[in-house]
């Protein structure tokens, strides 16, 4: 049982350092969607996912077309600014991708728009000067809202 977390061209690499800690210890799988904005070896990515890089499932895909066609029928569930719905309406299921975009610039906005009724986002306050949370901790939000409904698989 494990969620899938994918980040979409990925661009600062102590986000995706976090990012990896925390599929590491939730027992995700991580999907990194080239091109990245930093290298894999890079020693602050290291870092940032300190000691817990073993324990992470990773996969890497060089572009989006190509993870879109090999993971096509997949329930993707995507995170952006523009979703409809809060991410705690989403029915989580075992198996599930979570989409999450590049820091600068999200989902590709085409790709929201033909997915709509898939499309999460995380409220913020409107008085807000921040386009949006931390990449890191959105994906830290979502993961845990999905373990809780699927009853902290594996977890204690």
């Amino acid at each position: 049982m494990a969620l899938h977390i994918v980040l979409v061209e990925p661009e600062i690499h102590y986000n995706t350092g976090n990012i990896a800690r925390t599929c590491a210890i939730t027992g995700s799988v991580l999907h990194l969607v080239k091109p990245l904005g930093f290298e894999v070896t890079d020693r602050h990515l290291k870092r940032a996912g300190l000691d817990y890089w073993p324990y992470v499932s990773i996969e890497y895909h060089d572009s989006f077309d190509q993870f879109l066609e090999e993971y096509a029928g997949r329930r993707m569930h995507l995170a952006t600014t523009k979703g409809p719905r809060l991410y705690t309406e989403a029915e989580y299921r075992d198996e599930d991708m979570i989409l999450f975009g590049k820091e600068s610039a999200g989902l590709p906005r085409p790709f929201i728009e033909a997915r709509k009724d898939m499309a999460l986002r995380i409220p913020m306050s409107e008085d807000t000067r921040a386009r949006s949370l931390n990449l890191s901790n959105s994906v830290a939000v979502i993961v845990f809202e999905a373990l809780r409904q699927l009853g902290f698989p594996g977890m204690e």
